[in-house]
């Protein structure tokens, strides 16, 4: 008679053992997987609310700015480019991340921060100069124009 290897035996489903993980690593692993996955999403969850809360306070510190700046159209000219530049001085020490705003830059220096704030030109080439240097100075500056101008640059600001 011919002797039948094992292997060549069917077996029947009842003498079939059922598939685990050696050393009982299956409720550790689980475990590390449901925590990271926890993890990961507690993190994006507090970094997509930090970023929410910070484009609301800068749309807030936008509705602000041009609230202000529409209140200083009832001023009479002089009162009103000095309400307007003081409204810039405000808006660049509230949207300075340094922390080191230059609180002293007058003139040019003024002009090019300004510039640079707003991605433009205006203060330094433009009608703009009138807030940076020129509020001592005898000019008749077209306010209407002027306050058009900076609206435009507020609104577009990404504070």
């Amino acid at each position: 008679m011919n002797p039948v290897a094992p292997a060549e035996i069917p077996l029947s489903l009842d003498q079939l053992r059922g598939l685990h993980l050696p050393g009982g690593a299956a409720g550790a692993v689980q475990g590390e997987v449901v925590a990271a996955a926890v993890l990961g999403f507690l993190a994006a969850l507090l970094v997509g609310l930090v970023r929410y809360g910070r484009g609301r306070a800068r749309a807030t510190l936008r509705r602000a700015a041009l609230a202000e700046l529409a209140r200083s159209r009832d001023l009479d000219p002089e009162a009103r480019l000095v309400a307007q530049a003081r409204l810039l001085r405000r808006l660049d020490r509230s949207l300075d991340r340094s922390g080191e705003t230059e609180i002293r830059a007058t003139g040019a220096d003024w002009a090019a921060r300004l510039d640079g704030r707003f991605r433009t030109d205006f203060f330094t080439r433009g009608a703009g100069r009138v807030l940076a240097d020129g509020l001592y100075c005898r000019q008749d500056p077209d306010l209407d124009a002027l306050d058009a101008e900076l609206s435009r640059l507020i609104g577009r600001l990404q504070a």
